[in-house]
């Protein structure tokens, strides 16, 4: 009987699109792909290994074939070992073989330089006005409120020699009487590295996503060693750009508070929201008076995270204070911005036993600093006396660095001086009357003592804002900022983990651009999945299966592992064919559903599809 599949499940990983790999084992030397971007006789030297190249480069292999092979009308397929169907039966080809090409579209057009090209087109169409269209016509689509609007940035490491601007410093572009008409393409260099590699240059990633769902609306793509404290008005005025209806502020984190910043949002009326650096004088100051304060009035109040976790609940009033700020044409000025004091119970928890850690693991090094400091001896009080200032931080420090001070104890130095023997002059034995010579030295003593920390100094924040208390309360304030964790955070762990744009070597700064903004389109989906399923199972009260048991909020990733066990298999026997789908379940239908997929894809359904054993082909 002769059966052949005609529909079969592509596995993830590299070489997936369109390498062939044989089941014995590695790929063989003369199907390696070559890449026109090496210098010839340097393979696999230049930037990474071959195989830490983008997966979407094997596209090179597999439509690839040989002169004077025999032609194939159909499609290029993905089982074809040559590329191309050379040298392959027709009939084989076309009873073994899926096809992967859309209608009307040849081989030749998928060639070395395809990708490449596509890229440049797509940075050449303006990737800002290309991405936002994508963005408002998802907004009114699905008719996504977008009161809060929240900024981050993030870097994507880069793999390769890229020429670009000097680690540590910052070469301006040239400037020009007219404004470009489109954005210039980041340039690869070292700056503070986000992904703890500080060896790779990189560019940086500016996003800017809803309040709900946390779809990625506003993107921008600077120079590796932008400071985050210059992006952010950049990102400010962007946002303004995209005319969203309806919105209340933009929300940051603390690199978004400093005096150019506030300036800008004073000046043409942005609303803001972000958290006072922990350094400021400002912060310090309301800190201390908020734990002056005795009863604070309840701003939130949420469920604890478990049975036995109590209510977690955030305290808060808002004040006005008057600090320094810049305009936008330089002018220095003071104007009077909305701080909010808030103290919060999960913060304060969270505080105390990063504090009782700490403080156990200076002790073990205090102890060591006092052996280390009783053993030294000094020929003078002034020797000690001066390494007594080294040690309280009044000194000049070794090598131009200044000792880092204790954090949880006190240590007090005293100097004390102690007789020891001295050498004789003369050898020999001394005589019985000779009395024993002894010498002054000097050593220091340190009394170390842990300073006791109240509890009502953990769980403190401040919040600046540039909205009025009649616009938005302190409340919403404070909801607000906390959804800047699970809505820009979210998304940035999304494109550094599963999306996986790292390692990235191309050639060209364009590329990299129009390669983040595919990244980025991709968040879009994500988070709009994600969003939909999420709404659709708390409108009907359904659940899905979870990582650890049923959920009613479900993550993309956990939505999309649970079609893996889903697949239709076509068998042929004879002229007689037949379809057959395995592990379609209940909850699959329910995601059809919640995104407005039509069930009938799938197609006929067996009979065993709600087995045990359905998952699998017989």
């Amino acid at each position: 009987m002769d059966i052949t599949l005609k529909a079969v499940t592509l596995a993830s990983g590299k070489g997936t699109l369109g390498t062939w790999r044989p089941q014995a084992g590695q790929r063989r030397e003369s199907e390696a792909p070559a890449f026109s971007d090496e210098p010839e006789g340097k393979r696999d030297k230049r930037g990474v290994y071959a195989s830490q190249r983008l997966s979407f480069l094997m596209f090179r292999k597999t439509f690839r074939g040989k002169s004077g092979s025999e032609p194939y009308s159909g499609n290029p397929t993905v089982r074809d070992r040559r590329g191309a169907c050379g040298n392959v039966d027709a009939r084989r080809a076309r009873r073994s073989s899926i096809p992967t090409l859309q209608g009307g579209l040849a081989r030749e057009s998928l060639n070395d330089y395809r990708l490449g090209q596509i890229l440049d087109a797509l940075f050449v169409a303006n990737l800002n006005q290309v991405f936002g269209a994508i963005a408002l016509k998802a907004l009114a689509v699905y008719a996504i409120p977008t009161p809060w609007l929240h900024q981050d940035t993030t870097t994507i490491a880069l793999y390769g020699v890229y020429n670009g601007p000097d680690e540590g410093s910052v070469s301006p572009r040239e400037e020009t009487a007219e404004e470009p008409s489109q954005p210039l393409a980041p340039r690869p260099a070292h700056g503070h590295s986000k992904d703890g590699r500080p060896d790779l240059k990189q560019v940086l990633l500016s996003l800017g996503v809803s309040g709900d769902g946390g779809l990625p609306l506003r993107l921008g793509l600077r120079d590796g060693n932008t400071s985050d404290s210059t992006e952010t008005p950049v990102a400010l005025e962007e946002c303004l750009v995209l005319g969203l209806e309806g919105i209340i502020g933009i929300v940051a984190d603390s690199k978004a508070y400093s005096q150019r910043t506030l300036g800008l949002c004073v000046e043409k009326r942005i609303g803001l929201v972000t958290r006072v650096p922990r350094t400021c004088a400002v912060r310090q100051e309301l800190e201390r008076w908020g734990q002056q304060q005795a009863v604070l009035p309840v701003l939130l109040e949420k469920p604890g995270r478990t049975h036995q976790e109590g209510p977690r609940r955030w305290r808060g009033q808002s004040v006005m204070r008057c600090v320094d700020v810049e305009y936008t044409d330089g002018r220095p000025g003071q104007a009077d911005i909305r701080f909010v004091v808030v103290h919060s119970s999960p913060l304060a928890q969270q505080e105390a036993k990063a504090y009782a850690t700490a403080h156990a693991k200076e002790a073990e090094r205090v102890a060591d600093h006092i052996t280390r400091v009783e053993a030294k001896r000094f020929a003078c009080v002034t020797d000690a006396e001066a390494a007594i200032a080294d040690y309280e931080g009044r000194g000049p420090g070794r090598r131009g660095r200044r000792p880092q001070l204790w954090r949880s104890h006190v240590l007090r130095y005293h100097v004390e001086a102690f007789t020891y023997p001295q050498k004789r002059a003369r050898r020999g034995r001394p005589p019985k009357d000779e009395a024993p010579l002894e010498a002054i030295g000097y050593r220091l003593r340190v009394e170390a003592a842990p300073m006791e920390r109240a509890e009502t100094d953990n769980g403190w924040t401040v919040l600046a804002t540039t909205i009025a208390v009649e616009v938005c309360s302190d409340a919403q304030i404070v909801d607000a900022y906390q959804e800047q964790h699970s809505t820009v955070e979210q998304g940035f762990r999304w494109i550094k983990n599963p999306a996986a744009i790292a390692p990235v070597w191309l050639e060209k700064p364009e590329r990299i651009a129009a390669l983040a903004m595919l990244t980025v389109v991709g968040l879009l989906v994500y988070t709009l999945l994600q969003r939909q399923v999420r709404l659709y199972l708390q409108s009907q009260q359904q659940q899905l299966p979870g990582n650890k048991g049923p959920t009613a909020a479900p993550t993309a990733a956990v939505i999309l592992s649970l079609f893996t066990q889903v697949m239709m298999i076509h068998i042929q026997v004879g002229n007689t064919e037949m379809f057959e789908v395995y592990g379609l379940q209940d909850h699959h239908g329910m995601v059809c559903d919640a995104l407005g997929v039509d069930r009938s894809w799938y197609g006929t359904l067996s009979t065993q599809q709600n087995s045990p054993m359905s998952t699998t082909p017989p």
